[in-house]
């Protein structure tokens, strides 16, 4: 339970978000960050005070972020973690990669990780949470994983494209409850090998991962759907945030 002191809201924590980078678009010569709305909308409505990290190789830099955040956020896109960062190579069904902001968010989540600060993966950022901690990935859930359904939906992405089991005595249980949850799909690559002491939180009915989270930290949960996407249809979703945001603000106690 959260208490208010002396009639004022409680403090909001900074969470910082990971944006995505466009070395040009058709509309502009110019590189540009790119960050949907629903990402910062759903730590704002959470409780928590959004704030866009820009890319940086600076080690200095990366600390100065985590000396400022009380929890992180790593979002997804449209791109694969490159091969090498879990040993391996690339095969058939590999996409495009981004490794300026593979190695960004790398370097971020490892120092988030390392002062025990609360992490949130959403899609390619639950990818890189696994990865980080030391397991691999499918490159493609079409060609590697046997029976496997679609998970790239091509409808609407504000509704959702199958179920998901929750597990029980998970953080993802805490925020959402056990059981089965409807969620959305937009994803051709999946956690393999798990990494260093993580569990699996939740499954799709083909039986791949769809949630991971660490219990040697204080909060690291990865979330393989788009939560942010649903909170008006799955209201259930601003769970996820919601204990972020209250883990973050935990953490600066």
């Amino acid at each position: 339970m959260i208490h208010k002191t002396h009639g004022q809201a409680p403090r909001r924590p900074n969470i910082g978000i990971t944006p995505d980078f466009s070395a040009s678009r058709p509309d502009s010569a110019f590189p540009s960050y790119e960050l949907r709305a629903a990402y910062p909308e759903a730590v704002l409505r959470a409780g928590g005070l959004p704030l866009v990290l820009p890319y940086s190789d600076d080690a200095a830099c990366v600390e100065a972020y985590l000396d400022r955040i009380s929890g992180l956020m790593v979002t997804g896109g449209a791109f694969d973690i490159p091969p090498d960062a879990y040993g391996e190579t690339a095969r058939e069904g590999l996409g495009p990669m981004k490794p300026p902001r593979t190695a960004f968010e790398t370097a971020l989540m490892r120092g988030a990780l390392k002062r025990n600060m609360p992490v949130l993966g959403i899609c390619g950022g639950m990818q890189l949470l696994n990865v980080v901690l030391g397991g691999t990935l499918f490159q493609d859930i079409g060609l590697e994983v046997p029976g496997a359904n679609s998970h790239q939906q091509t409808h609407d992405r504000t509704q959702p494209q199958h179920p998901v089991e929750v597990r029980d005595g998970t953080h993802l249980s805490e925020a959402l409850g056990r059981g089965q949850l409807m969620v959305n799909s937009t994803h051709h690559q999946a956690v393999s090998k798990l990494g260093e002491q993580v569990v699996v939180s939740a499954t799709a009915p083909d039986g791949v991962v769809e949630a991971i989270e660490s219990p040697q930290h204080v909060f690291a949960l990865g979330v393989q759907w788009h939560p942010e996407l649903m909170l008006q249809t799955i209201p259930l979703s601003m769970g996820i945030f919601r204990l972020l945001v209250q883990k973050s603000r935990e953490h600066r106690r």
